[in-house]
């Protein structure tokens, strides 16, 4: 059995929140939570967000059988690029440079071991 959770248009650029879920791919869930909690990174409280949400969207699946959450490991964890908000900041001489906000989507998927 598994489940889902996305988190879209979070406000930090995708390559920045890769190097999160690429430690967390694979894991089982407990570990994945301790790690996201105690990483430095800002981008490892958005994703210690979607985790708990994937995970509890699991146990509200299926309330016939109980799971539990040490039983649990992340099947896929994967970034795809949000829109970009484009901005101009002044540059010398006139000219503007470009700024580019960037966003990304982020999807969990938990799922049982056995």
């Amino acid at each position: 059995m598994e489940a889902k959770a996305i988190h879209r248009f979070i406000p930090s650029s995708p390559r920045k929140m890769r190097l999160v879920t690429d430690l967390i791919r694979g894991m089982s869930v407990d570990k994945a939570i301790e790690t996201l909690h105690f990483h430095s990174k800002h981008a490892s409280k958005d994703a210690e967000k979607v985790l708990r949400s994937a995970v509890a969207n699991l146990m509200n699946k299926d309330d016939v059988t109980r799971v539990e959450p040490n039983e649990l490991f992340v099947k896929e964890a994967f970034v795809n690029q949000g829109p970009t908000v484009k901005r101009l900041s002044p540059a010398p001489q006139g000219r503007g440079y470009r700024i580019r906000k960037r966003s990304c989507h982020l999807t969990i998927v938990v799922a049982t071991k056995a």
